[in-house]
């Protein structure tokens, strides 16, 4: 089921890219793998998917032990900042940095190691009370504070949009952040690449791409429905 699931999505991807004038090569998937068996994993791998998400620091941490080390695990839940130090080491990327003092937690266990993390910034472009994330007009005060600091490295930019029926809703929220992400970039601020553009999930990855994602986190497309439900379903 999961090889069928990966050729069907692979298929939407690049045709959103297509329709957006856009390579396929400028989009990374992420297979949300959070309460997803290590069998399930092992057959996306088997596939050519190297990069994973998860969204709980135990299970990301218990699955790095035991899967394949080239596997590039990313971060995408809500990050506390007493767990930073268990997986600061061991992911690419960490999507979910949502507040200053979260990326001064990771500056402080990335310094310890020896090492600068990759790390987005996640913006509340929908400002939904449920959600963490920088509201839109907070967002350049924090990347400024963030750059300052030594062992982080600010990459892009994430967002997790309304869970809707119809996923045309969120095009304006993936196209304000995408407006809002060139303008940063055209900022040039010391330790801002912005390269990457986390958005679009299963129900609406298709219109993030059209969009401007540089990466999609999608679950449900890939490993069917979830065990559990989760904010950050992908």
């Amino acid at each position: 089921m999961v090889k069928e699931n990966l050729e069907e999505v692979e298929r939407r991807i690049s045709e959103a890219c297509r329709r957006a004038g856009r390579s396929r090569g400028e989009v990374t998937l992420v297979a949300v793998s959070k309460t997803k068996p290590v069998s399930m994993i092992e057959e996306a791998y088997g596939t050519g998917i190297r990069d994973f998400g998860e969204n709980k620091v135990q299970e990301l941490c218990e699955k790095h032990e035991v899967l394949e080390s080239d596997i590039r695990w990313h971060m995408i839940g809500h990050l506390q900042r007493n767990k930073v130090r268990q997986v600061v080491d061991k992911t690419v990327l960490i999507h979910s940095v949502d507040s200053v003092r979260l990326a001064a937690q990771i500056d402080e266990e990335a310094a310890k190691k020896g090492i600068t993390a990759d790390i987005l910034l996640e913006v509340n472009v929908a400002e939904e009370e449920s959600k963490y994330g920088f509201r839109l007009e907070e967002t350049e005060q924090a990347l400024r504070e963030i750059a300052a600091f030594s062992h982080v490295h600010i990459r892009g930019l994430m967002t997790i949009a309304p869970f809707v029926d119809n996923s045309e809703e969120n095009r304006p929220i993936f196209k304000k952040l995408y407006q809002f992400y060139v303008d940063m970039r055209g900022k040039n601020i010391d330790n801002v690449t912005m390269s990457m553009l986390s958005m679009g999930m299963t129900g609406d990855y298709e219109v993030a791409i059209e969009e401007g994602a540089t990466l999609v986190r999608v679950g449900t497309g890939i490993f069917g429905t979830r065990y559990k439900i989760g904010e950050n379903e992908g």
